[in-house]
């Protein structure tokens, strides 16, 4: 035990501690003032680190993070990145030959002289030009009608079928033909409807007339557009599927518990869930209006004719390629291409009318 003396000195600092505010404050003070300083000290060093951790948070980091954090990917991206540079966007500099008198082999870019619009003037006065662009779109709208709405149906009857291996191989069948040239998809036509073909022997054989369908004028745009179907129905199946995979099982359950049949819910729930594909397939589409297959057209361009098979883009290789005019062509091909442009605005702009979002979503 501690003296009574001891305790009793004890007791009295601890008073005067309590009634003598000032030095204890001071003290307190003091002791706080060296900690404000050196706190002071670590948040002065600490301030751009937690910026840094805010801006992170947030999402805003900076270009040297997001440079480090993803140079693997821009690694990856670069072989791309100089294959689109160098045959997509270095050849538009060519571009310039569409106002010139363009001499491929002695004079060349540099040395051809400039004609001004000249070579637009020759094509907007070429009547030749304007019936090739008119049949050009009496072709794609003839695929317009009859092609695009053939992928949707496939898609609708595969998504009925409840067997997952019937499905494949249906989808397999129908995709097959993609892979196809256009050299054996023509071939096969011939073969089958041709003047010699499978179907014009068995009307002979039963004592009918043949026919040669590879031959008709005016059944030409049907037989491109059959052609197309038979090719590239499967490629558009696979988008419609994708589509249709990602619609909620809940909605077809929630509308058979309503008494909705098979074709109330497919009007109901899976054409909306596909409506933003559709208008958005269809707004490309319309933008490729003047860009029909090369290849079919010039395979068949001879055997029915010029007047029924001739497109903008043949047109321009036999008339400007080939009889060596590359002004006039590339004249011809900038048009094309603002064509296009204004072609894929309108389809969108009436993609927005109905609700849409299109190629890019209306601000």
């Amino acid at each position: 035990m501690k003296p009574r003396a001891t305790v009793a000195t004890e007791t009295d600092r601890a008073a005067d501690r309590a009634t003598d505010p000032i030095s204890d404050g001071g003290s307190r003070d003091s002791r706080s003032s060296d900690s404000n300083n050196t706190a002071g000290g670590r948040d002065s060093t600490r301030k751009p680190q937690a910026a840094a951790r805010t801006r992170q948070a947030a999402g805003g980091i900076t270009w040297r993070l997001r440079l480090r954090r993803d140079r693997t990917l821009i690694l990856m991206t670069l072989p791309a990145i100089a294959l689109l540079l160098i045959f997509n966007y270095i050849p538009l500099l060519g571009n310039i030959v569409a106002f010139q008198d363009y001499d491929v082999y002695d004079l060349g870019i540099t040395g051809s002289p400039f004609v001004g619009f000249d070579n637009f003037t020759r094509i907007f006065e070429d009547y030749r030009f304007w019936q090739v662009l008119i049949n050009t779109l009496v072709i794609f709208l003839t695929q317009l009608l009859l092609f695009f709405p053939i992928p949707i149906a496939i898609a609708l009857l595969l998504n009925t079928i409840m067997s997952a291996r019937v499905r494949a191989w249906v989808q397999a069948v129908v995709y097959l033909p993609h892979f196809f040239s256009w050299v054996l998809v023509v071939t096969v036509f011939q073969q089958m409807f041709g003047g010699a073909g499978l179907v014009a022997q068995w009307m002979r054989e039963h004592g009918h007339e043949g026919f040669d369908l590879m031959t008709n004028a005016s059944f030409f745009k049907f037989l491109v557009t059959a052609q197309a179907v038979w090719k590239d129905a499967g490629w558009g199946v696979i988008v419609f599927l994708a589509a249709l995979a990602a619609v909620n099982t809940d909605l077809y359950e929630a509308a058979a518990v309503d008494g909705a049949g098979r074709w109330r819910r497919m009007w109901h729930v899976t054409l909306p869930a596909l409506r933003p594909v559709i208008a958005l397939l269809l707004v490309l589409r319309v933008g490729s209006a003047l860009n029909l297959d090369f290849e079919q057209i010039l395979l068949q361009r001879d055997q029915v004719g010029p007047g029924a098979s001739e497109i903008l883009d043949t047109y321009i290789w036999w008339t400007g390629i080939k009889t060596g005019d590359f002004g006039y062509a590339a004249a011809a091909g900038i048009f094309k291409g603002l064509f296009s442009v204004a072609m894929v605005l309108g389809a969108n702009k009436v993609a927005h009318m109905l609700g849409e979002q299109g190629v890019y979503s209306k601000k």
